[in-house]
Order: C-alpha cells, then sequence, then structure tokens
C-alpha cells in the first residue's frame, strides 16, 4: 500500500489541514523545502498538496533534495502535478531562486549512525548548506525563512526545569556527537546574522525528537527502532537502562507547529515543539503493548553509540507556542499505535532506501 492511500495517514493529514491556520494566506505562494524528503518535509508537502486540491490553495512547492530517485517513490502522485517540482541540490551550491515566498531548509542527518558515519554532512548541512540558502532566499525575494533547529542545541540541562526558548545547557563541543547539536547552534547564530545584516524575516522552530509514518526504515533513532521492531511484531530492544526522559513529537504536531511559527511567529524568534515527554523504557514499553511483545536489553554496535546523545534529560517547555494558537494533538502512545499501523501496512514489502547522491546537478527553478 502506498502511504497516501492509507486511512489512518490521510486522517492526520486532515487533522493539519482542518487547524484555525490563516490558509487564505498562503493562496499561490511558491514554496523552497529542502530536505524534501525527510520525515518533517514529507508530511509538510503531503499536507500543502492536499490543500491545493481541498481548498483551491494553487501553492508551488519547490521540492530540493539529492536523489531524485527517492524522491518519485515519495512523491509519484504528484510527479505530473504543475504544483510541485522535485529540485536537486547538493548543498554544497547556492542554488538559484526566481522569487519564491517561503524558503524552509529542513535537510539535517537526524539520527545516530548518521552523525558517526557522516560527521562532515552533519555540520555542513546546518551550516554551509543553510548558508547557501540564506543567500539564495535574499537574492529571491524571499518573506520569510524557516530554519528548522532541534531540542539538541540545549544540550545537558543545569536543573530539572524544562527547556524555555532561552535556555543554555551544556555541550562537550570536543566530540564526535557534538557536531549536530552544535552545527544547529551555528546555524540560528547564522539565522540571527542574515536578519541583521541582509534584514531576512527568519523564524526557527526547534524540534523535539520526532517519529511517525513518514519516518525511513533506516533512521536509528531510539524511537524509530521501537517502532521497526514492532512493526516487525518481534521484542523491543532498549540499549540503555531507559531512564533518560525527552520530549518527542508526533510527525503531524510537528508540521502543524512548524506552520504556526511560520504563519504566526515573530521574525527572528525561535519555537519549541514538542507532543509530550517520556522516560526512554517507558516509550519502549509503548511500543511493545501495541504488538503484545517484549523489552529486552542489547549493547549497542560500536558506531551506532558514538552517534548516541548522552543527554539524560531534555523536556521543552511549548508555552512561547501554544501563545501562537497551537496544541499538541497526538499523544505519544496514540501516536506510536497508529504509526505501527501504518507502517504494517506500508512497509509490507516496500522499504525504501535512505542513500544520498551527493553529486547531483543544481539546476534552476523555473516559472
Amino acid at each position: 500500500m502506498r502511504l497516501l492511500e492509507h486511512p489512518l495517514y490521510q486522517r492526520e493529514i486532515a487533522a493539519v489541514a482542518e487547524l484555525p491556520l490563516n490558509w487564505d494566506s498562503l493562496r499561490g505562494k511558491r514554496f523552497v523545502i529542502s530536505g524534501a524528503t525527510g520525515m518533517i518535509g514529507h508530511f509538510l508537502i503531503d499536507v500543502l498538496m492536499h490543500q491545493n486540491a481541498a481548498a483551491d490553495l494553487q501553492c508551488r512547492i519547490y521540492a530540493l533534495g539529492r536523489n531524485a530517485e527517492k524522491a518519485h517513490s515519495f512523491f509519484q502522485e504528484y510527479w505530473e502535478n504543475q504544483s510541485f517540482q522535485f529540485v536537486p541540490w547538493n548543498f554544497w551550491d547556492v542554488p538559484y531562486l526566481k522569487p519564491v515566498d517561503y524558503v524552509l531548509h529542513l535537510a539535517s542527518t537526524t539520527h545516530p549512525r548518521a552523525y558517526a558515519s557522516q560527521p562532515i554532512d552533519t555540520i555542513l548541512l546546518n551550516v554551509q548548506g543553510l548558508g547557501n540558502l540564506l543567500e539564495a532566499a535574499c537574492r529571491s525575494e524571499t518573506k520569510r525563512f524557516l530554519f528548522a533547529s532541534s531540542c539538541e542545541i540545549y544540550g545537558d540541562p543545569i536543573d530539572d526545569t524544562p527547556f524555555t526558548e532561552q535556555s543554555c545547557g551544556y555541550i562537550d563541543c570536543n566530540t564526535l556527537r557534538a557536531g549536530y547539536p552544535e552545527g544547529k547552534r551555528t546555524g540560528e547564530a547564522l539565522c540571527q546574522a542574515y536578519l541583521a545584516q541582509e534584514g531576512l524575516d527568519v523564524v526557527i522552530p526547534r524540534f523535539s525528537r520526532t517519529y511517525g509514518p513518514t519516518m525511513l526504515p533506516s533512521d536509528t533513532k531510539a524511537i524509530s527502532q521501537f517502532i521497526k521492531k514492532g512493526v516487525a511484531r518481534e521484542d523491543i530492544v532498549l540499549k540503555s537502562e531507559g531512564k533518560q526522559i525527552y520530549s518527542y513529537s508526533h510527525v503531524a504536531d510537528a508540521v502543524s507547529g512548524l506552520l504556526y511559527c511560520l504563519l504566526s511567529g515573530k521574525k527572528g524568534e525561535a519555537y519549541n515543539i514538542a507532543s509530550g515527554s517520556i522516560r526512554m523504557k517507558e516509550l519502549a514499553q509503548a511500543a511493545a503493548d501495541c504488538v503484545g511483545s517484549r523489552v529486552v536489553f542489547q549493547l549497542p554496535e560500536a558506531v551506532e553509540k558514538s552517534g548516541y546523545s548522552v543527554v539524560k534529560r531534555s523536556i521543552q517547555d511549548t508555552a512561547k507556542l501554544e501563545l501562537l494558537g497551537w496544541k499538541p494533538m497526538y499523544p505519544i502512545d496514540q501516536g506510536i499505535r497508529e504509526t505501527v499501523e501504518i507502517l504494517t501496512d506500508v512497509w509490507k514489502g516496500n522499504e525504501v532506501a535512505d542513500e544520498e547522491n551527493p553529486s547531483a546537478p543544481v539546476p534552476h527553478i523555473s516559472q
């Protein structure tokens, strides 16, 4: 079954589309979205294309990515649609953009094995890739630029207080694993530099650990591994004592939060996005309960372990985003259950690889 055909996935898209956002303000707008085949980019594009059909928004979407074959496998329903265009982009270059309304930089490596095996790309996607898109946005009369940041910029907390947008914890920058959070921190600073020097309108959502039906089989985040084991009806493997407590977001909540930031967020501000918080062992048990399996303990492989976060507590305060009208829709147990159910149907004999082609050419975006 195609993901877009699944009734539960259609319901999740509709849940975002039915939110009381100023959808009419998006009519006829042109979006550039990097990381289009990532978890958040994929879901966002499905929401916007849904609204094109349901509300006649007439949005144009330019989906940037490094692998056309992978993009086609995700977006084949839109491939011949005049409102959608895939644009190969390898992040090393400044793409040429004709005037667009919104540029969203969602491209990033986002899971432990990638942090360990692609540490250079992990940093440069959030610094050089971001800088290239910021430069392109300045040249293309962009109304607003959105940079997808992360809860990981907070590092280790100094106490048990949830992170607000003004919090700043400790990160040991002299480690391989620091590439991701430090890349995001530098990316946020770069956005502020373009706001101050070039007058570019930027807004920064800080996503919590995100999961949902647009995740890839190759994702090695703990929550993704729990979900994959659930889909396979196998025991859930916990590779620690499970005492860590983190905030998580279902991808529908992540995208709805992104849209509130884009449409209502204050220029230059950051906003936390999280559906809720839970301890790792309770998260593993929730996944096991979905399919009646057990939670078992296992030591991680060396490469994978080197990409793990050392932070034991990361809880985000979402009060600032809620002042814009946003509310989470998916409690963690419901989100896990629905994700396992959807992917059980979608992944049957149809796994999607996550390899990228860094040498893809960079064409111009056409009218």
